[in-house]
């Protein structure tokens, strides 16, 4: 096993932000523990090896490599060669929900496969380093660029032999892309985004994307597979998972930070998702060896 340090969860960093997209171009750390975060995961092996252990199995990826996960489910990156470069992004649901993809593809990645295509060609090392520099050069109009260019990178998948890996298959009866009902996702992923640590319901939610609310909550659960109270439950639990790395982190106020109404709430859904409380997930955060936690946030760093 490769020693180059391992990843903790940042304050600003895509746990703590999912409605952004964060680009990425290096040499990846190592994760003692599984995370998870409220978007879709893209990977390029630009070269040497990953290996991640998935919920329910494990995937290694090569040089050349093009993946996608959803990041909903918790992952570890656990291995790798010496020499990897990845490079990719973490693609927030109002973008993922824009792609035109064949319904295998949407509806086994929101039900936790992972979507991998070796027929990759030579502009994509550097197409994925442009797109890394556009995103972090905080210029608007290069952001959107990066955006469009990578989701049409994306959509050419379907022109090239492709895998689902996960050892489950494909739910019956799962969404495609349907062009009518995917504006209303993206108003729904929209409000959720900017109003998940407040105390919203599915009426709430409707009235946003100018919807009945049953409407929305079964548009919403044939698209992603998860209803609309299983999504503002994560976008609140990735949020929290970031706070916990806080000095000064208290769990009554990290869960009311994040949007849960009571404690009871928080420890149930946090322990459904990460196998342990968010007690012990600090604790075991803070005996890690060489993590640095300031007390708050400071101003939010360029994408990381």
């Amino acid at each position: 096993m490769v020693e180059r340090g391992f990843y903790e969860p940042g304050l600003n960093g895509v746990e703590r932000l999912p409605t952004e997209l964060h680009m990425f171009h290096a040499s990846p750390k190592l994760m003692r523990a599984a995370h998870w975060h409220a978007q879709v995961e893209v990977n390029y092996i630009v070269r040497g090896w990953a290996h991640y252990s998935m919920s329910g199995y494990d995937v290694r990826f090569s040089a050349g490599d093009l993946a996608l996960f959803w990041g909903g489910q918790p992952h570890r990156l656990d291995d790798a060669s010496e020499d990897v470069i990845y490079a990719g992004g973490h693609l927030p649901l109002v973008h993922f929900f824009r792609l035109r993809l064949p319904q295998d593809m949407q509806a086994g990645l929101m039900q936790g496969a992972t979507l991998l295509t070796r027929a990759s060609d030579g502009s994509d090392p550097i197409n994925f380093l442009r797109w890394n520099d556009f995103v972090r050069s905080g210029d608007p109009l290069k952001v959107s660029m990066a955006i469009d260019e990578l989701l049409l990178r994306i959509e050419r998948i379907r022109f090239a032999p492709y895998e689902l890996l996960s050892g489950l298959r494909t739910k019956p009866g799962a969404a495609a892309a349907d062009p009518y009902i995917s504006p209303i996702v993206l108003r729904i992923c929209d409000f959720i985004a900017e109003n998940f640590r407040e105390e919203i319901d599915s009426v709430d939610i409707a009235v946003a994307a100018d919807v009945h609310p049953k409407y929305a909550m079964t548009v919403f659960k044939k698209c992603t597979g998860m209803t609309l109270n299983d999504y503002v439950s994560l976008m609140r639990l990735s949020f929290a998972q970031a706070l916990l790395m806080r000095e000064d982190a208290n769990v009554l106020q990290v869960a009311m930070e994040s949007g849960f109404g009571s404690l009871s709430a928080f420890n149930k859904l946090f322990r459904k998702l990460a196998g342990m409380s968010p007690s012990d997930y600090r604790r075991d955060m803070r005996s890690r060896p060489g993590a640095t936690i300031p007390q708050r946030p400071a101003a939010r760093e360029p994408y990381n």
